[in-house]
């Protein structure tokens, strides 16, 4: 019996990532809404914010490690698992990235790059 040639897909055009990260909410949303077949993703969204949540820990616990030891490759890949999950997330929770964004921008005007906030003290209220 032939073996079945494996087709790759072809690689996107690159786009920015705040235009990646709305491509990919988009592609759940159609997934929640029927439009789209997933069945990983039809899985994580049935599986509650919580669950959702939790996997979200579990991918970024493997950014870090992978960080900390120093494989690139594995660090890509593991980000862009991270990106997928926390994508779910904010879906289930309503959060449009475009308000991901929002609050970057704001932080860069405020802080000159959109770094954490300062933690403020009950001397600063």
């Amino acid at each position: 019996m032939p073996k079945q040639k494996v087709k790759t897909p072809k690689p996107l055009p690159a786009l920015p990532a705040p235009d990646r990260l709305k491509v990919l909410a988009t592609a759940i949303d159609d997934v929640r809404r029927g439009v789209r077949e997933s069945p990983r993703t039809l899985k994580l969204l049935a599986s509650g914010p919580a669950k959702m949540a939790q996997k979200v820990v579990e991918e970024a616990a493997e950014v870090a490690i992978e960080g900390a030891i120093g494989n690139r490759e594995a660090l890509i890949n593991e980000s862009v698992d991270l990106f997928y999950n926390l994508s779910v997330l904010w879906s289930a929770l309503g959060v449009d990235p475009d308000a991901v964004w929002a609050e970057m921008d704001r932080r860069e005007a405020l802080l000159g790059m959109a770094e954490k906030l300062p933690k403020t003290t009950e001397e600063d209220a």
